[in-house]
């Protein structure tokens, strides 16, 4: 058996925790599809639109949380690629991304479908369609305890996007579940069928906003926008305080769940060797790869226009 480095692990960000959480993953969407198996077989037996509607939106989640379980699984085989520059860890951003889009689209669906049930009403089975919802709550929650498990072990500031787009997906399912029991209660005892399609509107409002912060969160990893800018201002302070430095040219970017890499361009009067500056940036920053170039000033004052 091969095992991986604690060093490594931390280079390439697949470790144990992300390995716990491919392993919760894969459970849940077993749990996932058994459950959507189940409702949509009910609804077509019970001929409830309502039971159909939420089978085929946990079926999406489904096929959601296999673009989860994928992008766990192609990490953890290509870590060891040299072809990947930092890892794969990014991986798992691109898929919460994706799983973000694919929530975006069952919230149109979902919202279609609401719209269609408020214009022309259907008849549902009450009693069957509530005790399949309740059934698919449970599963639901017992599912969102199982991603809980494996995001516990997630720390030191690191969110696992790819775990949280799961973890979001089962929520998901759990408040239409919620939403659908309780619009069939009110149907079912106050004659308000009005509820089940303006519960789904409710719903489809709610799963959007969840999706564009998914979206908003993992977008900046994939662009390397998720470094606030104080810490580059901070790192060149710390570079500046020293000597007559100038820092004309500064980037950092996440290359790994906890790392952070950096290039950095100065000028000064008094050019030293690059492991000087890198000292100083170690000092004070957690920073796993730092290149610096520096520039010799040929003009009274240093900056960009006086380095040669």
């Amino acid at each position: 058996m091969h095992v991986v480095p604690d060093e490594h692990r931390e280079h390439t960000g697949i470790g144990s925790e992300e390995e716990r959480a491919e392993r919760a993953t894969r459970r849940v969407i077993g749990l996932t599809v058994v459950t959507m198996v189940a409702e949509i077989a009910a609804g077509e037996w019970f001929n409830s639109m309502a039971l159909l509607a939420d089978g085929w939106h946990m079926g999406s989640h489904a096929a959601a949380l296999g673009i989860t379980a994928f992008a766990y699984s192609y990490a953890r085989r290509h870590r060891d690629n040299q072809r990947y520059a930092f890892g794969t860890w990014k991986v798992g951003a691109l898929g919460g991304f994706t799983s973000a889009v694919v929530l975006g689209v069952v919230a149109l669906l979902l919202a279609w479908e609401s719209i269609e049930r408020l214009r022309e009403p259907r008849l549902i089975a009450f009693d069957s369609a509530i005790a399949v919802a309740v059934i698919g709550l449970v599963v639901n929650l017992v599912s969102a305890l199982v991603l809980q498990g494996g995001h516990s072990s997630h720390g030191h500031g690191h969110e696992d996007h790819n775990l949280r787009a799961a973890y979001v997906h089962v929520l998901t399912d759990a408040l239409t579940s919620i939403l659908a029991i309780g619009a069939l209660v009110a149907g079912r005892f106050g004659g308000w069928v009005w509820l089940d399609p303006a519960m789904g509107l409710v719903g489809a409002v709610i799963i959007t906003r969840w999706a564009v912060g998914l979206l908003r969160d993992t977008s900046r990893i994939l662009l390397d926008g998720d470094v606030e800018p104080e810490l580059a201002a901070s790192v060149q302070r710390a570079i500046e305080s020293r000597d007559d430095n100038e820092v004309v040219d500064i980037h950092l970017w996440r290359v790994a769940p906890r790392g952070l890499a950096a290039i950095i361009s100065l000028a000064t009067h008094h050019p030293r060797a690059p492991e000087y500056y890198k000292e100083i940036v170690a000092e004070q920053f957690d920073l796993t790869h730092v290149t610096v170039e520096v520039h010799e000033c040929s003009a009274p004052e240093c900056g960009a226009a006086g380095a040669r």
